[in-house]
């Protein structure tokens, strides 16, 4: 198996089925080096430019060789239509004009230096670099507030009559360019950004790709609530001739840039105007004649990621902690913990009613609100403080989630199910991408991959049925999911003899215009791409990615053969495990096993049940080749490549097999990494939501590089993060960011069913996409990871995520209300109890003695036994064993009655 080091992915990334870059020539001209000022402030050291006065550098004091900013592009960025931190954006008209944009990086002038000193470190009227006839002057000042930086803006009306600022927005221009950086590289120079657009309570999280401290905050100043976080597109993609532009190329390696947007109800009569609903509700600003407005931000350094939070409240910043999250479904309670300088005095929900929070008491410093959600959709909560402070914190309330299950598997085996129409590709009986916009299957489409069951943009659909299986197996869907398995993918999607046996094809469709003059409608150019691969590409096996797909349609028809009788007909357990290793060792020989993969904690879960099975040769082999891939990835110092050229996919991967094998260092880099990518913050949106920005070119129907809320690598990355806090309980930043990403890909899930592939971020959109495309990858991670964790706060004391915690007698109760209910984390002691037949009712925990007490629920037709198993996942933890219950294949079968059965856990 050929071994390749990340370095080189970049030679990769063309012509694979989810990898292309956004191709953009631009040409190389000299640049000179740029003059700057140097300034020490509090914990940063910086650089001003000498011409623009705009940030050029900004480092901490204890890492002057790191820099936030763009500082090693300073030169190239150097000319007109490039931001930095210091430029503004403005959208103006008077009474009865039409909307001016005004920007001070579209076309550079010289700017007028205003005298520093006091707090002022240097200033400047930047009036002339917005453009010609400018109704307003602009001041710009750097301060040195007591030791803390701060960025502002002193906005005056000069005329004699008001003028209206629709658009007020400071672009954020922070170093997350990975072009012509390798992985070690781009994880010791880039940073990434994630936004809390909660108003006055707003901020940005710059943080470092690996996850290493200090990270960097942005914080408002008075008058400066973060409305909206708006993208500095490139010049080609702008709306109706915009110049809030930035020329810097995005692509994969190339996020772009944004505004920090204090007013924004400009853009909704022009660039949004087809927009769903915005994080806040747009406002404007109007100006008298001779007043000024003063905006600005200010910036602190917390010493780590996990202390953001505790450096917000050491800025006197409201904070908001939602647990178990802000996706709540309607059977479930919530709680919201702030802490805030001043006292809450309001709390709205919009729509009103969605959701209701209810004073609960303090803790500690903290005031506790009592959620709950009636109306399925997001919700928006406003807070007013006492000061006149706003904050929003943003929820989406969704179905009951075994309502969801049900939703999803009803939606995907009969709207989605593709058979009987003489198909020439051989995809009948199939579970296809479904076009929710036009209600219809997709069967035709230029990437040829999304209606070829491959890749995945065409194998998320699939995958996302048979994953529901798992936890919830229903006979009917369970009956077409063995078929399109055996008769689909089987012998056809995938090689099932002769020398490439187990290989995975790319597609099952492909272009072929000779042999189908007719088929492949639309725009006759989309056909002339790449995308469209004839079938000799189609049929090619050397893309180690679609493995993965193929082996869990396996391992799932495998684990419900074995623990629920009668349910699986077409083959027996054996046939179906026999598949899954077949395939996971057919990967081995592909392209592209070099890196982790996603799903690829799979090939672990197959590799334990051959053990548990007693197929010690089959074993044997599985484990030698996975090792020497996990060989690899411990040479390397950040052991993420991909097809492309940074993903945020391979880490949970890699991240299991480090710990399988006792690589425990690199397991807790890979840890730190994902941390870096995927935050925590008051927002169902952001929270748990690992970086995604491409993959909407490659699944989506509306392809554009483009900020993913929700895409599957969310739920994905939960599965590292969960591991890694059963191993250490203490660290409940692991567990929120993980339970948010877990939940976040429930609310791609609508109320029929349909599952899209990820949520526009972008406020031109704010819609979920219609195709489900890819999105089975992510409820893979869900459906893996769904489970029940009882909590036992040093600040919050018992909370649930994923039940309802009642506290009585010295017995804790947990009600589980999870995605399964067939897993539980005991976390005081250490206990992570799974099932793989059967559900929890309840369980009771006695912190005096340590027991555990599970009710089960009664037996179901294909469901005579419960299958449970008991591990201590942290240093120290106790070995619980089962009172009742037969010890099988590494669990206990546990026979199941009609009523409920209670089973105890102690420690002998």
């Amino acid at each position: 198996m050929p071994l390749l080091r990340p370095a080189i992915v970049f030679a990769l990334t063309l012509g694979t089925a989810a990898s292309a870059l956004i191709a953009q020539d631009v040409p190389k001209t000299a640049v000179h080096p740029v003059a700057t000022t140097e300034y020490n402030v509090g914990p940063f050291r910086l650089a001003l430019r000498r011409d623009t006065q705009t940030l050029a550098r900004l480092s901490p004091a204890g890492e002057p060789g790191f820099s936030f900013v763009p500082t090693a592009r300073e030169a190239e960025r150097s000319g007109d239509g490039y931001n930095h931190l210091g430029d503004l954006n403005l959208r103006l008209r008077t009474p009865g004009g039409t909307w001016r944009d005004f920007a001070s990086a579209h076309e550079r002038r010289p700017i007028r230096p205003l005298p520093s000193g006091g707090t002022t470190i240097a200033a400047a009227d930047i009036t002339a670099s917005l453009g010609e006839g400018a109704p307003v002057r602009v001041e710009r000042y750097w301060r040195n507030e007591d030791g803390r930086l701060a960025l502002a803006f002193r906005i005056t009306n000069t005329t004699t009559t008001p003028v209206e600022i629709g658009a007020l927005g400071m672009p954020m221009v922070f170093d997350n360019i990975i072009t012509d950086r390798n992985l070690e590289q781009a994880h010791a120079q880039a940073s990434f950004v994630d936004p809390y657009i909660g108003r006055d309570a707003g901020y940005l999280q710059v943080t470092r790709l690996n996850g290493l401290g200090p990270a960097l905050l942005v914080l408002p100043a008075k008058n400066t609530p973060l409305e909206a976080y708006v993208p500095l597109k490139n010049p080609g993609e702008a709306e109706e001739e915009s110049i809030f532009t930035d020329r810097s190329p995005r692509g994969q390696t190339s996020e772009g840039f944004y505004d920090w947007t204090v007013h924004s109800a400009g853009y909704v009569e022009r660039e949004w105007k087809k927009a769903g609903e915005q994080w806040n509700a747009p406002t404007a600003r109007t100006l008298s004649p001779g007043e000024t407005l003063e905006v600005g931000v200010r910036f602190a350094q917390s010493p780590s990621i996990r202390a953001i939070e505790p450096t917000l409240i050491a800025n006197n910043r409201p904070v908001a902690i939602g647990l178990p999250g802000y996706v709540v479904p309607t059977d479930q309670d919530a709680a919201l913990f702030v802490r805030a300088p001043a006292a809450i005095t309001s709390i709205e929900s919009y729509p009103a009613g969605r959701v209701t929070a209810k004073p609960a008491g303090t803790v500690k410093g903290w005031t506790r609100l009592a959620l709950r959600g009636s109306q399925w959709g997001p919700a928006r909560l406003t807070i007013s403080y006492a000061d006149g402070t706003k904050q929003t914190v943003s929820y989406f309330i969704t179905k009951p989630l075994d309502q969801a299950m049900a939703d999803l598997g009803r939606f995907s085996t009969n709207q989605q199910w593709y058979e009987g129409k003489g198909d020439p590709f051989g995809r009948s009986p199939a579970i296809l991408t479904y076009d929710n916009e036009s209600k219809a299957i997709v069967d035709v489409e230029p990437r040829v991959w999304i209606a070829g069951m491959s890749d995945e943009g065409g194998g998320g659909s699939w995958v996302a049925a048979t994953m529901k299986q798992l936890d919830h197996p229903d006979p009917q869907e369970v009956a077409k999911i063995e078929r399109l398995v055996d008769e689909t993918v089987h012998g056809r999607l995938q090689v099932v003899s002769g020398p490439q046996a187990g290989g995975v094809k790319k597609s099952l469709f492909y272009y072929d215009p000779v042999k189908f003059p007719t088929l492949y409608t639309g725009d006759p150019e989309k056909w002339k791409s790449w995308t469209s691969w004839k079938e000799k590409d189609a049929n090619d096996l050397g893309r180690a990615y679609n493995y993965p797909h193929v082996a869990i349609g396996y391992w799932v028809l495998y684990r419900i053969a074995r623990n629920h009788p009668g349910m699986v007909t077409r083959h027996d357990w054996r046939w179906y495990l026999d598949r899954a290793y077949e395939t996971s060792v057919a990967m081995t020989r592909a392209h592209y096993a070099e890196f982790g993969l996603m799903e690829g904690d799979v090939f672990l879960d197959i590799l334990k049940d051959l053990k548990r099975e007693g197929m010690t040769a089959e074993a044997a082999d599985m484990e030698r080749l996975m090792k020497a891939r996990a060989d690899h990835w411990r040479t390397l110092q950040y052991p993420f490549g991909s097809e492309m050229a940074w993903d945020s996919t391979g880490q949970p991967e890699v991240y299991a097999w480090m710990r399988y094998f006792g690589f425990q260092p690199q397991a807790d880099v890979t840890r730190e990494v994902i941390l870096g990518y995927d935050p925590t913050v008051p927002s169902w949106g952001y929270n748990g939501n690992a970086r995604r920005y491409w993959d909407f070119l490659y699944g989506g129907k509306y392809p554009r590089i483009e900020r993913q809320i929700h895409h599957y690598g969310s739920a994905l990355n939960a599965v590292p993060l969960f591991d890694a806090y059963r191993q250490n309980p203490a660290d409940l930043h692991l567990l929120r960011v993980a339970y948010g990403g877990m939940m976040g890909g429930i609310t791609n899930i609508d109320q029929q069913g349909f599952s899209s592939a990820a949520f526009h971020a972008w406020p031109d959109m704010m819609k979920w996409d219609p195709y489900s495309g890819d999105y089975g990858m992510g409820y893979y991670g869900h459906a893996l990871t769904a489970a029940t964790y009882l909590v036992d706060h040093p600040t919050f004391g018992w909370v649930g995520f994923g039940g309802s915690v009642v506290e009585n007698a010295g017995t804790v109760k947990i009600v589980p209300k999870d995605g399964a209910r067939t897993r539980l984390f005991v976390a005081p002691v250490g206990q992570w109890i799974s099932l793989e037949a059967g559900r929890i009712a309840e369980a009771r925990y006695v912190p005096k003695t340590g027991r555990i007490t599970l009710t089960l629920d009664p037996a179901a037709p294909n469901t005579p036994a419960a299958r449970v198993f008991v591990e201590g996942t942290m240093a120290g933890a106790k070995t619980y064993v089962l009172n009742n219950g037969k010890m099988e294949r590494g669990g206990y079968t546990v026979p199941l009655g009609h009523g409920a059965t209670r089973i105890e856990l102690t420690r002998p």
